[in-house]
């Protein structure tokens, strides 16, 4: 297909990690080690993992003028990411992300998105250009949500596929989500996203088939190593994912599924097989430490998926 980008319409941060051998209680102080400063942000790593499969990929958001923000320009440049639109604050900092990984793999993670809010309409009208018909836009909740969905109502409207990762989740049972074609929230960002507690007493495909009634074309509640559920007007199935022989960090596996996923779909795969793909990129990069340095790249991901049917 002529023109089929992968435009990632998201936030930049810089993140600041370290590890510890659990993570901390409520009011706990724990000694930690290997201190690093990584790049970060559900965008950024959406954008940069998409690159790395392959795909054409833009980068559209705000960072703030600073060396952190000049740090990420460096880095799509380095990743083969367009960054024409990646915009620059004058009055705010780039965002700042702070992650505590453990030793089993798990993580707390806190934010300031800093230049991120300001991040609104006229930028994304300032981007419409690259869109067409044959882009997959793919946003993230990192962002103001009135800008992500004015991003998402511009982008169906130029023909393009849609992709919302409800990310940091907010409440959306109160809005109109039709330009949506997948909205892939995991378990606990599935009901939050129905205004429910983070439990919600909902089975997965039940809070699926709520969030199809926002409009969604397509669900698809993520479940980690488990794989992921999908549900639209026709399907309510589950998809296996990949068991990995060791787990390092998850940091970011979410990211990676999401790219993995908009990839696969600008090829033209099918639903399923799309899935398979995205569920095999996600899995990957729990198998390295941080995010962007845990992504794949798409020789790596065609050997696993082959080697996978081979065992089959």
């Amino acid at each position: 297909m002529e023109n089929n980008y992968i435009v990632v319409i998201g936030s930049y941060l810089v993140a600041l990690v370290m590890n510890t051998k659990r993570l901390p209680v409520l009011g706990e102080t724990l000694m930690a080690k290997n201190f690093r400063q990584v790049h970060g942000g559900k965008g950024s790593n959406q954008a940069v993992q998409a690159a790395r499969l392959g795909a054409s990929t833009f980068f559209v958001g705000r960072v703030g003028q600073d060396n952190y923000g000049d740090g990420f320009i460096c880095l799509c440049k380095n990743e083969q990411v367009n960054a024409d639109f990646v915009f620059q604050s004058s009055n705010l900092p780039t965002g700042v992300g702070f992650i505590i990984c453990d030793d089993e793999g798990n993580n707390i993670i806190t934010i300031d998105t800093a230049a991120i809010n300001e991040f609104g309409e006229r930028d994304i009208d300032a981007a419409l250009g690259i869109i067409t018909a044959n882009s997959t836009v793919l946003l993230q909740l990192e962002i103001p949500l009135h800008t992500a969905l004015y991003a998402a109502k511009k982008a169906k409207a130029k023909g393009a596929t849609v992709i919302l990762n409800p990310a940091p989740a907010q409440n959306l049972s109160g809005y109109d989500l039709s330009m949506i074609d997948y909205l892939t929230p995991n378990e606990t960002e599935a009901r939050i996203c129905l205004g429910l507690s983070k439990h919600g007493g909902l089975t997965d495909e039940e809070a699926a088939q709520k969030l199809l009634q926002l409009g969604c074309v397509n669900i698809v509640v993520t479940l980690g190593e488990k794989g992921v559920f999908l549900c639209n007007s026709t399907t309510a199935m589950a998809i296996p994912g990949f068991q990995m022989q060791e787990v390092v960090d998850t940091t970011g596996a979410g990211d990676g599924f999401n790219a993995g996923l908009a990839v696969a779909l600008s090829e033209g795969k099918d639903i399923i097989t799309a899935l398979a793909f995205a569920n095999a990129v996600g899995g990957l990069s729990v198998t390295k430490p941080d995010t962007i340095s845990s992504y794949h790249f798409r020789e790596d991901v065609d050997a696993f998926l082959a080697s996978q049917v081979q065992v089959l």
